[in-house]
């Protein structure tokens, strides 16, 4: 059987530990941070269903309209909006599943959603792109392909396949065209993008038929749908997750809540509000197509109530995901947050602090499925080559963290502490010898050496490093096979849907 390949170059390491880390389900040790007492999580939940069955919530789509409608649920279809009982609500909910598998093109990476189950994916659906080089730009294709290829030369990234920024080099009408093929040919882990409408995932869904050389073995692809809070749901997404449910394929739906802005100025009522909103969407997902695979997303953030702008990186974007996750985990569902959150507009340090207060309690939260892990900038406007490195090296450390602790009798090493006895040092001992290599984790990205050392080499800062490290992932970036065939079928499509949905409105 054809493949085809890339001519392969002799592979310069970026890393010790990054390329000595292997693809692996990761799971978190310790019990989740429940931030708040069953109490209160259960006065957000009543909260919630009161939001829903007094207020209600609009859905703008006949074919939503008449899927509540069926169900029992009140329903103005003038207004689009609808009024849903707790009973109908959490019946609906209840048929989601608590877990799932996400297929990758090469089953060796499947990815288990759910559970204590955490898996990374890179940054998504940014309008601009940035590097030390060339500066903030409008993304373009190349860009895009260009943070396929690092995602795919990374191990830590359960779904490398995402909607990484906007290729506006490409017509409206053919980005998800070509943001896919991509997607499919330049990893074979798992992949998404954005779910817009009913036509886009359709073509995505046969796009991957393609790929998967048939049917689809279950979940393949996903797409993310925002509810336009407060209460809103749009025909766009709509289309979106009735598509993708009817298909088998996820949807990640997540309200856009800016408390101050799209809620009330607090953390409780955004959460009460983000509650009802991703329940509603999921209970159409569920009424339409029973068991389809859903996550409940969480990106509940606040406004800076100077400027009006969201305030990424802060404490009480930490409540919410603590908070969100242990909503999530009240209903039985997967959950998903946010990793790499800062209004930076630089890889400096106000963009590593504010991407820690969410990366951290995205870990410890137990998030299943953690969105825009790397490169964030700018309030999400910018996705950055740099900050991408950098907040690799956090992933990294993060898998070394939660993996690679063990109490033994090996590890305590009493034979090596009674053969030094008081005073003395470790460095020449058989303990030592046999592990200085691996016993610790040894950095991608973070420079170790002392002043003149450093200085000698250059003294470069932790951005300038990155810049040199992604494009040193970039020269030896290596495509995972694929068949000749699948890919000249994929390209036959591309370009048959193309000249198809010219003038077409995607959305209509």
């Amino acid at each position: 059987m054809s493949t085809r390949t890339r001519e392969r170059k002799a592979r310069r390491k970026p890393s010790l530990s990054w390329t000595k880390m292997s693809f692996q389900q990761l799971t978190n040790p310790v019990a989740p941070v429940n931030w708040v007492s069953q109490e209160k999580l259960d006065k957000l939940h009543e909260a919630s269903m009161w939001i829903l069955e007094n207020v209600g919530m609009a859905f703008m789509d006949p074919q939503a309209l008449d899927i509540w409608e069926k169900a029992g649920a009140k329903v103005d279809h003038k207004e689009e909006r609808v009024w849903i009982d707790r009973g109908l609500l959490m019946e609906a909910v209840a048929k989601a599943p608590s877990q799932f598998t996400w297929h990758a093109r090469n089953p060796e990476f499947n990815t288990i959603i759910g559970g204590n189950h955490i898996a990374f994916n890179p940054n998504s659906g940014m309008p601009y792109a940035s590097d030390l080089d060339r500066g903030r730009r409008p993304g373009t294709l190349e860009d895009f392909t260009n943070f396929a290829k690092l995602a795919h030369s990374l191990p830590f990234f359960q779904i490398a396949g995402a909607p990484f920024v906007e290729p506006q080099d490409v017509p409206v009408s053919q980005r998800h065209l070509e943001k896919m093929r991509v997607m499919l040919t330049h990893t074979d882990r798992a992949v998404r993008d954005v779910a817009h409408g009913y036509i886009i995932p359709e073509d995505e869904v046969a796009m991957a038929k393609i790929a998967f050389g048939g049917d689809l073995p279950g979940a393949c692809i996903g797409g993310t749908i925002n509810v336009t809070s407060p209460l809103r749901l749009d025909d766009r997404m709509i289309g979106g997750i009735l598509a993708y449910a009817r298909h088998g394929q996820v949807s990640t739906n997540t309200p856009f809540i800016m408390a101050g802005a799209t809620s009330p100025a607090t953390i409780a009522s955004a959460l009460a509000q983000q509650n009802a909103e991703a329940l509603g969407a999921i209970a159409l997902a569920q009424l339409d197509s029973p068991g389809a695979p859903v996550i409940y997303g969480g990106f509940t953030q606040n406004v800076d109530m100077r400027s009006g702008s969201p305030a990424f990186g802060g404490p009480e974007g930490a409540w919410g995901i603590f908070v969100g996750a242990q909503l999530a985990r009240r209903y039985n569902l997967p959950f998903r947050a946010s990793g790499s959150l800062t209004n930076s507009k630089v890889a400096d340090a106000q963009a590593a602090y504010e991407s820690q207060w969410t990366m951290w309690p995205a870990i410890m939260a137990h998030t299943n499925f953690i969105m825009h892990a790397v490169g964030w900038l700018e309030g999400g406007l910018v996705a950055s080559f740099e900050k991408f490195i950098i907040d690799a090296e956090c992933i990294a450390m993060f898998v070394h963290m939660l993996n690679n602790f063990v109490i033994d009798d090996d590890e305590l090493g009493l034979d090596s502490i009674a053969e030094i006895g008081i005073g003395g040092h470790h460095f020449g001992t058989a303990h030592t010898m046999e592990r200085f290599e691996t016993a610790f984790y040894d950095p991608g990205l973070s420079d170790r050496q002392g002043f003149d050392p450093w200085q000698n080499a250059g003294g470069q800062d932790a951005a300038q490093r990155a810049n040199g490290i992604y494009k040193q992932l970039l020269e030896n970036y290596e495509a995972p096979p694929i068949d000749d065939a699948i890919c000249e079928e994929l390209d036959a499509f591309v370009e048959r849907r193309k000249s198809e949905l010219v003038g077409v409105d995607l959305y209509g």
